[in-house]
């Protein structure tokens, strides 16, 4: 790995970066950081020379079938150390039913994500999964999509509700609507009352070792990710989010005050047709936001509120076509003075369209960063290959993924 000099034009806080301040976008901060798995995996040994290190770890294998379990050790950033079910069996989807959230049926992916040991999910053949309720996960579990078109729409969704070392891989995820508040099983042994759910995609809370990769995201009633009370060690990366007005929350309230120590890496994502806002809205915590595509949204991309520290990095952003929706960024809730020191930076960002992001707080170069730097940034050119393959893959068995 190698570094690049460059000289870095620092203006008075608060500081904007405009389109024009990017003449030449390979000039940016080159694995500055480095990937923190580099030393444990050799990436050219199966490089396909995307430049997405998760997807040159694992997808060049035409055997990918017989080593899911894999997986697992590609991941990046703030969440990779979540090895979710690799240590445990394949556990087999057969149904798509979801009759009984308190007694479910051996087959069914509610059966499978409460049980206490590890276990790799995967699905015998393409389903829609309609849940009555939330799915409510057990710790150590990969919910793993490929080779089957696997969406789970039209209900509650997904829940990581104080557990540890989650993976979700490959999953359409859309549509999902509030539940009412009803018993619910978590494990083989218990099963409890659960509030009325709030219609998020995927809802993180008090978790750690959680990595959401290569799903598709669309229309759910409150958040399509959001991450409260304390979670921390995440990592969201190759999404496909569109068509949705809130798209990720991180951080429960201002209030809140349990969020300071959350971490998250928000990489390779892809931000497309129909969002508004949140992509993310962060709080409290520490935040990297690397090298992801931008193409659309109507409100701002970046936000926050009590003082996150925010480290945008070789992201691409294409403003609207309204000049009064420029801004990436949005600082909440707070006054200028004080919103003004809040750490946020952008380096080595591609503004398009008239794009811009407010810088606050400390100098680019500070090392207040630091603890929301959690892998190198590409160069922002490269967005456009490390994230065309964006969103739940088109895997199918005994080919190259």
């Amino acid at each position: 790995m190698f570094g690049v000099s460059i000289s870095i034009f620092i203006l008075l806080t608060p500081s904007l970066v405009f389109s024009s301040s990017i003449h030449d976008p390979e000039l940016v901060v080159q694995d500055v950081h480095r990937s923190i798995n580099a030393s444990r995996r050799s990436l050219s040994y199966l490089s396909c020379g995307t430049g997405n290190p998760i997807d040159d770890c694992w997808r060049c294998d035409a055997n990918w079938e017989n080593n899911r379990q894999r997986l697992a050790d590609c991941a990046i950033g703030f969440g990779k150390d979540a090895v979710g079910g690799r240590d445990g069996r394949i556990y087999v989807v057969t149904d798509s039913g979801d009759d009984n959230p308190v007694n479910p049926l051996p087959g069914t992916l509610r059966h499978a994500v409460i049980q206490n040991e590890p276990l790799w999910i995967i699905f015998k053949r393409d389903m829609v999964i309609q849940l009555k309720q939330e799915l409510v996960m057990n710790k150590f579990k990969t919910i793993d999509g490929r080779g089957a078109s696997v969406h789970i729409s039209g209900g509650p969704c997904i829940k990581i509700h104080y557990t540890s070392n989650i993976i979700i891989h490959g999953i359409h995820i859309h549509d999902c609507k509030r539940g009412s508040a009803a018993i619910i099983r978590d494990s083989p042994q218990h099963m409890g009352h659960w509030e009325a759910s709030d219609g998020d995609g995927v809802a993180i809370l008090g978790s750690s070792h959680i990595w959401v990769d290569h799903c598709s995201l669309s229309n759910c009633q409150d958040g399509l990710i959001d991450a409260i009370h304390g979670s921390t060690a995440i990592t969201i990366s190759n999404n496909y989010f569109t068509h949705h007005d809130k798209v990720m929350l991180l951080g429960h309230s201002d209030a809140y005050t349990q969020d300071k120590n959350m971490q998250v890496t928000v990489a390779f994502n892809h931000f497309g047709e129909g969002l508004v806002q949140r992509m993310p809205r962060c709080r409290h915590g520490y935040f990297h936001v690397v090298n992801n595509d931008y193409t659309h949204w109507e409100m701002y991309a970046i936000g926050g509120s009590a003082s996150p520290t925010i480290n945008s990095q070789g992201n691409r952003f294409l403003a609207p076509s309204e000049s009064f929706r420029k801004e990436v960024t949005k600082h909440e809730d707070a006054p200028e003075s004080e919103w003004s020191h809040w750490n946020w930076r952008s380096e080595g960002d591609l503004m398009l369209n008239g794009a811009y992001f407010r810088q606050s707080g400390a100098g680019a170069s500070s090392s207040t960063y630091a603890r929301a730097s959690s892998l190198g940034a590409r160069p922002s050119s490269l967005v456009g290959s490390i994230t065309t393959n964006a969103g739940a893959l088109n895997c199918r068995r005994s080919t190259r993924c």
